[in-house]
């Protein structure tokens, strides 16, 4: 079932191969409930606990892609959810620093990827503000539909470093990467519309 997952994303335009391995590689049904496993490797979202969602795969992937992560980069992440964007991430060789605004999520998804043998820092906090104390990242990834994009994580971007992020409404958002060059000055990509859970806290959408 991965391997004909990993054929549809291709398919989709996705040719990043190591995203496309990690996908492969990652058993996508342990963040399920066993009466959904059957979901598990559909190229669809599904609802998660805490009223939040496991991405849909083709969306893990094309953000992973846009961020263009190497082994040894650090990377935030903002919204650690189910925690399967994180084990993307760390497929990807990724230094990993992930921020979940709800404590229950985070705690569960420390449990399961702890199980699964990866060991990213987990923080408990308002992903909207980044994180601080690691500053700079070499990439920022947000994983939860913003109204704009917070101006902290911007600040906390290295020179040359990728923020991807979907700005919108609480329906739909487009996907943008933003860099930041050598001269402070920041250049924006749009991409498709996507839809996201709202990304909740002080420069996010207020709870």
């Amino acid at each position: 079932m991965r391997r004909a997952l990993v054929r549809k994303l291709r398919e989709k335009g996705i040719a990043n191969e190591p995203v496309l391995n990690a996908i492969g590689k990652i058993p996508r049904h342990w963040f399920f409930d066993e009466i959904f496993v059957d979901h598990a490797y559909q190229d669809k979202a599904f609802p998660i606990a805490e009223g939040q969602t496991i991405s849909q795969p083709y969306t893990v992937a094309f953000q992973t892609n846009l961020l263009d992560v190497k082994p040894g980069k650090k990377i935030l992440e903002i919204g650690t959810g189910s925690g399967y964007q994180a084990c993307v991430l760390l497929e990807c060789g990724a230094d990993l620093v992930t921020i979940e605004y709800k404590k229950n999520l985070s705690l569960l998804a420390q449990k399961m990827l702890k199980y699964m043998g990866y060991s990213p820092r987990f923080v408990i906090g308002d992903g909207s503000l980044g994180y601080d104390k690691l500053t700079p990242y070499d990439g920022i990834i947000v994983t939860a539909g913003a109204p704009t994009v917070p101006t902290a994580l911007i600040e906390q971007l290295k020179v040359g470093g990728h923020l991807v992020i979907p700005v919108g409404d609480s329906k739909s958002q487009k996907m943008l990467r933003l860099t930041k060059m050598s001269d402070g000055t920041i250049t924006k990509e749009q991409f498709s519309n996507f839809s996201f859970v709202p990304l909740l806290g002080e420069d996010g959408w207020k709870k």
